[in-house]
């Protein structure tokens, strides 16, 4: 048997198993902070229609290929729908382009 591996190595496609040993679906995206390390959770498409979002505290083991869940078929099967996080845009004031600061003083702009 593999040795487990860290969420960040979690792919697309990768089985999903509930504790009793059902196949729930298989891994649509992963939610975290690369940056921090902090795994929130995973979206899951299953066989039902529509992503389900799994939260990382059930999350059991994962080895490459298959994640395993702390909770069975049945309550899996009762999660709520994902709902993807805005994008995060980060804005950095600062001063205009060059070429924009050269042409308001040839205008006459400041």
């Amino acid at each position: 048997m593999p040795d487990p591996v860290s969420w960040l190595q979690i792919q697309q496609g990768w089985s999903v198993v509930s504790s009793d040993g059902a196949a729930v679906g298989t891994v649509a995206q992963v939610e975290g902070d690369q940056e921090m390390d902090i795994f929130d959770g995973l979206a899951i498409e299953s066989g039902q229609g529509g992503l389900r979002y799994l939260t990382g505290d059930k999350v059991a083991t994962i080895y490459p290929g298959e994640v395993t869940l702390k909770i069975a078929a049945a309550e899996a099967a009762a999660l709520g729908p994902f709902t993807p996080q805005p994008p995060e845009t980060k804005w950095v004031p600062g001063k205009p382009p060059l070429t924009k600061r050269l042409s308001n003083w040839l205008h006459g702009e400041s």
